[in-house]
């Protein structure tokens, strides 16, 4: 047995060798899959970090280039850079002139000459300050935006999460370089280095690792199979034998001796110490205890389960109950027409959708989905608590059948309804609105929402309303309901057919 197991095993050594090579060979790719992800993950970071600085900033610098800021942009914009630089946020915005309209606290660094502020580049290394300079200029060229990233602020953003040891990040645009690692000493020794551009692409951003270097050990790791290779063949030969072969022929005689309703007798007679082999006599007897117990638990969960659906649902119906009470306060500080109807506006919209989620919740119990009856009736009673002072006697009559949709279709359709009501109050508002919600004969899957209404008639005023603002919003919440919303511009009517659950 001794031989056979020794022919036996040379295959199994002689594979175990070729496998420590290519683990070797797979780490290797592993470790620069990794250093892969870990510098796009890094670029992708600090792209979007500096994109969303230079929003923030191209509209200060367009206000300030019409004359049309306030007094608090400034401000607001110095509070918005530093609350995640640690460094406070360094932008200094110039006009031609070379006069400073707005700037950060601190002074500015050198590396940007007065006569390259408008330079073309968005993005510029200063080495010798050891900043990267975003350049934002205003539309009509009047003003330009300078804003410095420190080397401590450009590595906590481009960090990756990925954790890679004796990394070092450095940015590069042409022959100009910035180290940004955290240790910033050079790496010695055999290194991997990728790189990965950013936006703008002339900036690339190079993170490198060392190597680790070849040791005693990793070199005994390759010949350690074909050593084990003997052993395995002499250990074998006792543990397949004395403590395997026996064992298990005693338990496959008790296990034959098993009549179907009897509990397997005990497996102590079998002397082994191999606890794995009297665990299975075991198993085989306490099998149908764990089934009703997993039973048990699996009832458990999904009841733990539901309780945190519901749980959720009740907090974001709350969250939005919130946010809109929010908005009527602050609505009622406001003092112009304009704000207020804007205010009421947003309101509308915040309504819709906790209504959607208050509808969902009370659905939740029965899968259903949420009822198109309800849901239109709460969000009508909604609309009218919130509607204008010309407009509070507008009435809305709904006809609806027992259906129920899933929350995906019930958010556009609150949202459309939402939109059409609020445009009818403006055009009509001492008019009427009919919403009628009628299933499909033909597909018992589909219904169709039509909704009505005399301010909805074809006019010039409805159509610079729909140029402005709610056509494009219509239009975006029918190709979420997948389905062509149609307008009778005689009777003043929409109508599109949407998914319902049978």
């Amino acid at each position: 047995m001794f031989l056979i197991l020794t022919l036996a095993l040379l295959p199994l050594g002689l594979i175990a060798l070729v496998a420590s090579l290519q683990a070797i060979r797979t780490a290797d790719l592993e470790k620069e899959a990794l250093l892969r992800v870990a510098v796009t993950q890094s670029a992708r970071k600090l792209t979007a970090d500096l994109q969303s600085d230079r929003t923030a900033i191209e509209l200060t610098v367009n206000a300030l280039a019409n004359n049309v800021a306030d007094p608090g942009m400034c401000r607001r914009l110095a509070f918005f850079l530093s609350s995640h630089d640690a460094d406070g946020g360094r932008f200094y915005i110039y006009d031609r002139a070379g006069r400073i309209w707005c700037r950060s606290d601190a002074p500015e660094p050198a590396g940007i000459a007065a006569a390259a502020r408008f330079d073309q580049k968005t993005v510029e290394l200063a080495p010798a300050s050891q900043y990267l300079v975003s350049r934002v200029r205003s539309l009509n060229g009047r003003m330009v935006a300078l804003t410095y990233y420190s080397r401590t602020h450009l590595e906590s953003i481009a960090d990756p999460a990925t954790a890679l040891q004796n990394r070092q990040l450095v940015l590069r645009q042409g022959d100009r370089r910035i180290v940004v690692s955290r240790s910033g000493n050079a790496i010695v020794g055999h290194m991997s280095s990728l790189s990965a551009r950013l936006d703008p692409p002339d900036v690339l951003l190079t993170m490198s690792v060392r190597d680790p270097p070849a040791t005693v050990a990793r070199m005994l790791s390759l010949f350690l199979p074909l050593v084990m290779w003997f052993a395995a063949a002499a250990i074998g030969w006792f543990v397949v034998n004395r403590l395997l072969i026996r064992p298990l022929v005693l338990l496959r005689r008790v296990v034959a001796a098993y009549q179907p309703g009897q509990v397997l007798e005990s497996v102590g007679r079998v002397r082994t110490p191999a606890q794995e082999i009297l665990a299975l006599g075991e198993t085989f007897r306490a099998i149908s205890e764990d089934v009703a117990t997993h039973e048990a638990e699996m009832a458990e969960g999904l009841e733990n389960q539901r309780k945190l659906t519901r749980e959720v649902h009740h907090r974001v119906k709350n969250n939005l109950q919130i946010i809109a009470s929010l908005i009527s306060l602050h609505a009622r500080s406001a003092h112009e027409a304009e704000a207020i109807e804007a205010y009421a506006s947003i309101q509308r919209r915040v309504d819709a959708l906790s209504v959607v989620h208050r509808n969902h919740f009370a659905e939740l119990e029965d899968n259903r989905g949420v009822g198109v009856r309800p849901l239109i009736s709460e969000l009508s009673a909604s609309l009218r608590g919130t509607a204008p002072a010309q407009a509070r006697r507008f009435a809305i009559q709904i006809e609806c059948d027992n259906l129920h949709i899933s929350q995906d279709v019930a958010v556009p359709i609150a949202f459309l309804v939402t939109e059409l009501v609020e445009l009818a109050m403006m055009l009509a508002p001492q008019g009427a609105m009919r919403i009628a919600v009628q299933q499909d004969e033909a597909e018992p899957h589909r219904a169709v929402l039509m909704i009505r209404s005399e301010g909805l008639i074809a006019s010039d005023a409805m159509s610079a309303l729909l140029e402005e603002r709610y056509g494009r919003v219509l239009t975006g919440l029918s190709r979420q309901l997948r389905a062509p919303l149609t307008h009778d511009g005689e009777t003043g009517s929409y109508s599109i057919a949407i998914s319902v659950i049978a």
